[in-house]
């Protein structure tokens, strides 16, 4: 099998040959055909995110493919099944085995490599909005990082449960893609005040902040009394400074959240999220936005386009045929 692997913290990781892995108990081989990339990924190779496995370990949280085989005492799967995995590593690769309670069938109508951009950025935004937020129809959601892995979708699904959405993000480019994931206000980063502008349009009844620093800072001071402020992640490299004070004053919830955290203490209400939204992507209400496929071989290109912030949306790792 080939695979994307690092060996040392802080090196390159390298396209490597190893032997086929066990199959354990309760375990399912997949023949991989695409795997999504995240910003955590990035983080791993320096070991500077907060599930970096021991090295060595191979990049890749969320592969799809095909199950080749399942190990002894395994059920509730059966070979040629097309599946989605959170796998949290090992994706980068050709082949994989993993749990096969991590593995959920994948509807018909939904390619290998819009599965493989699925999991991470819609389970992020979907449980933090509807499980933490509780965002209701009709409320104001501001959406930091609009164009980005998680913040698009949060756009999209924002939509879908009803909300008003301010998008922001980084030029006209990046703020059209927000428009067509169904934004009905657009902010951008470089040239607009944030706190203006939103409290122009009524404020935010719900913050969802990818970024941090002072965009996080902006957004919290344009919250509406007895609003919610969703930690996502800081993309920007800096946490914002929330005054406490102010949080009291207005009644405002802060609210951290890490999807990946619930496998360890609430692994069902992971998967009932991610039920509802392969639901919503049969019924034709979620469209994941990829903006770049490329083929294992080239998997430091594709990290190099999350480190420059050139993608848009999910970029992808192809394996094989997307069918």
């Amino acid at each position: 099998m080939k695979t994307f692997r690092v060996s040392e913290l802080g090196k390159q990781p390298t396209l490597t040959a190893l032997s086929a892995l066990p199959l354990q108990p309760g375990h399912a081989r997949v023949d991989i055909r695409a795997c999504g990339l995240n910003f955590a990924d990035l983080l791993m190779t320096k070991g500077r995110y907060q599930d970096t496995p021991e090295t060595p370990f191979s990049l890749g949280m969320e592969p799809a493919g095909i199950v080749t085989e399942l190990g002894p005492e395994t059920g509730g799967l059966a070979v040629g099944t097309r599946v989605v995995v959170f796998s949290g590593k090992d994706g980068l690769a050709d082949e994989g085995v993993f749990p096969a309670d991590r593995c959920l069938p994948l509807p018909d109508n939904m390619s290998f490599e819009d599965a493989a951009a699925f999991q991470i950025t819609y389970g992020t935004s979907h449980m933090a909005l509807d499980y933490k937020a509780r965002l209701q129809p009709g409320e104001t959601l501001l959406v930091l990082g609009a164009a980005g892995g998680v913040g698009l979708t949060a756009v999209e699904i924002g939509k879908v449960m009803g909300a008003r959405v301010i998008a922001c993000a980084r030029g006209a480019d990046k703020l059209e893609i927000c428009k067509k994931a169904g934004a009905d206000h657009m902010i951008d980063s470089t040239s607009e005040d944030i706190r203006e502008v939103v409290k122009a349009l009524g404020g935010a009844d719900v913050v969802y902040d990818a970024v941090g620093g002072e965009q996080g800072e902006a957004a919290f001071r344009a919250t509406n009394p007895d609003g919610r402020f969703l930690y996502i992640g800081f993309a920007s490299g800096d946490m914002p400074n929330l005054k406490p004070n102010h949080m009291l004053v207005k009644n405002i919830t802060t609210i951290g959240f890490y999807w990946g955290g619930y496998l360890k203490f609430n692994a069902d209400v992971l998967t009932d999220s991610l039920r509802q939204l392969l639901t919503w992507y049969a019924e034709g209400k979620i469209h994941p936005h990829v903006s770049h496929t490329l083929p294992l071989e080239q998997a430091e290109d594709a990290l190099e386009l999350l480190r420059s912030r050139k993608s848009t949306g999910k970029v992808v790792v192809t394996m094989g045929p997307n069918s």
